[in-house]
């Protein structure tokens, strides 16, 4: 889970981030500034890659990668938010180590 508190800056940095790609053919450069100023994922997919959170894994090689998101309401006292729980095993963990 993530939250983006400020997603103006989450977009200003990723249009910053576009615009200093240098390789980065100009048909595509507008069609992912358009991406990034209309949802928040498109602003975070430019700003951070993949392969750059496992290169240092030893062991690990980062065959394929793809994201996915949707914007939800955090409520922080709702059981669906409980973070400690698994897919509802923790109950059961629980009443089988009592």
């Amino acid at each position: 889970m993530l939250e983006v508190p400020d997603p103006e800056a989450l977009t200003a940095a990723a249009l910053a981030h576009i615009d200093a790609d240098e390789f980065m053919p100009d048909e595509e450069r507008g069609h992912a500034e358009s991406a990034v100023r209309e949802d928040e994922s498109e602003a975070l997919a430019y700003l951070v890659d993949p392969t750059d959170l496992v290169v240092e894994i030893p062991g690990v090689e980062l065959a394929q990668a793809s994201w996915s998101s949707e914007p939800v309401e955090y409520d922080p006292e709702s059981m669906e938010w409980d973070l400690d729980e698994e897919d509802g095993d923790f109950e059961e963990e629980t009443a089988d180590n009592a």
